[in-house]
């Protein structure tokens, strides 16, 4: 059971997201989210039972909708990347994200104090997430709740199924508490799931009679979409049974493997960036990994283990790091250029420190596009610059030729000491 708990937690929509936010992060990169209403779109495409919806971005859509989109009971929901929704607030006061109405003449004036406010839960920034869009769906009566999701896993060398008849709830609660209700099935991925193994894991789900045909065969397509379009987890939480006898995929959270983005265009094209962090989404572009933190001294750094170690040593120090900018192994001058212009749009930086272990990195190619980057910029808070490796002796000559006032540090206890310092 000890290897699940790592299969588990490295394939939850709750580790992702800690592994995004957070500088323990090994690896840090940029997941492609689907909205909800996104991936039900995706999972109809191959046979997949989902509820029926429609969408809306305004009121009028909402009107529409209520005139043309007849079913017994809607549910509402607002349609932002966080957990949570149901008990989230509206800057405007409006309690819950999630609406249930048998009325249609209530859709729109729900809509309405939805789209355009700000959602805050749980799993949002401090401030909230503005909505966008609005999921106008079926709500299905639910007889009965299980989990089930597909990951790809290093361990097993391929795809995992993870499942469990207790779904609906808190799923790493019950990986805590009540390990032995978890299932994993590992995938030959060059075999692909067989019916034994749809069937299998249908069982341990609980399904029985004709449901129990209904779930392993929903399995199959769920796996057939998770190796079509390149997903490293696709997560259904409830996979669940109607009242009216239905297996139905109520809610899902799809990450997406970025390697992929080549032969998965058009599922690319649907990121949708307006919950992102501006800076992390420009510095995807110039392939640097960024993840912006809430302190005060800026960090570039090569390679994710020296970029820790740097942060580490900064807190050691006093001092608090405003992000984790790892710029790789390949990095050149114009990227150092927009890595600077990405570290200084934050506010709340009051000094920068670079530091740069050269193995692969040429300490030259730093040197010239730090110096480009000051006078571009214009740099106006101090800079720390630790080089060390590859064509240092070249990059120091650089540096001190350059007439800029750049702090020079023979070490990174020397470059945190003096990037702290700075801030006096």
């Amino acid at each position: 059971m000890a290897s699940f708990v790592r299969v588990f937690k490295h394939g939850s929509a709750f580790y992702n997201l800690l592994e995004r936010k957070c500088a323990a992060a090994v690896v840090p990169v940029r997941y492609l989210n689907l909205q909800e209403y996104q991936s039900k779109q995706l999972m109809s495409e191959y046979g997949i039972c989902v509820q029926n919806f429609r969408v809306a971005s305004n009121v009028n859509e909402a009107e529409e909708i209520s005139h043309s989109f007849h079913v017994e009971e809607y549910v509402i929901k607002a349609q932002i990347l966080a957990g949570g929704r149901g008990k989230g607030t509206f800057s405007n006061g409006f309690k819950g994200g999630v609406k249930l109405t048998k009325n249609p003449k209530d859709v729109p004036n729900i809509v309405e104090q939805m789209i355009g406010h700000k959602l805050t839960t749980k799993q949002t920034p401090k401030g909230g997430v503005l909505v966008n869009k609005v999921m106008i769906a079926e709500a299905v009566d639910i007889a009965r709740e299980t989990y089930l999701a597909i990951l790809m896993d290093r361990e097993s060398g391929g795809p995992v199924i993870v499942a469990s008849s207790a779904g609906g709830v808190d799923i790493e609660e019950v990986a805590s508490k009540t390990p032995e209700l978890i299932h994993k099935e590992i995938i030959d991925i060059s075999r692909g799931i067989t019916d034994s193994q749809a069937r299998n894991v249908a069982q341990k789900l609980n399904f029985k009679d004709d449901l129990l045909h209904q779930a392993a065969q929903q399995i199959k397509k769920l796996y057939d979409l998770f190796i079509k379009v390149d997903a490293t987890q696709i997560e259904i939480n409830p996979f669940g049974e109607s009242k009216d006898k239905r297996v139905i995929c109520f809610d899902a959270k799809l990450n997406f493997d970025d390697n992929a983005e080549f032969r998965q265009k058009r599922i690319f094209a649907l990121d949708d960036h307006s919950e992102s962090d501006h800076r992390e989404v420009e510095a995807s572009k110039y392939h640097l990994n960024y993840i912006g933190m809430d302190g005060n001294i800026a960090c570039m750094v090569n390679g994710a283990g020296l970029a820790m170690a740097t942060m580490d040593i900064i807190h050691m120090y006093g001092g608090s790091p405003a992000n984790f900018l790892d710029v790789g192994g390949m990095v050149q001058e114009e990227q150092v250029l927009q890595a600077f212009r990405i570290l200084t749009s934050d506010e709340n930086v009051k000094a920068v420190l670079v530091n740069i272990f050269g193995g692969i990195v040429n300490c030259a190619i730093i040197a010239r596009g730090i110096t480009n980057a000051c006078r571009n910029i214009q740099l106006k808070v101090p800079l720390v610059v630790r080089l060390e490796g590859t064509n240092v002796d070249e990059a120091k000559a650089i540096l001190a030729n350059s007439g800029l006032p750049i702090v020079t540090a023979t070490d990174l206890d020397d470059a945190a000491r003096k990037a702290v310092a700075s801030l006096q």
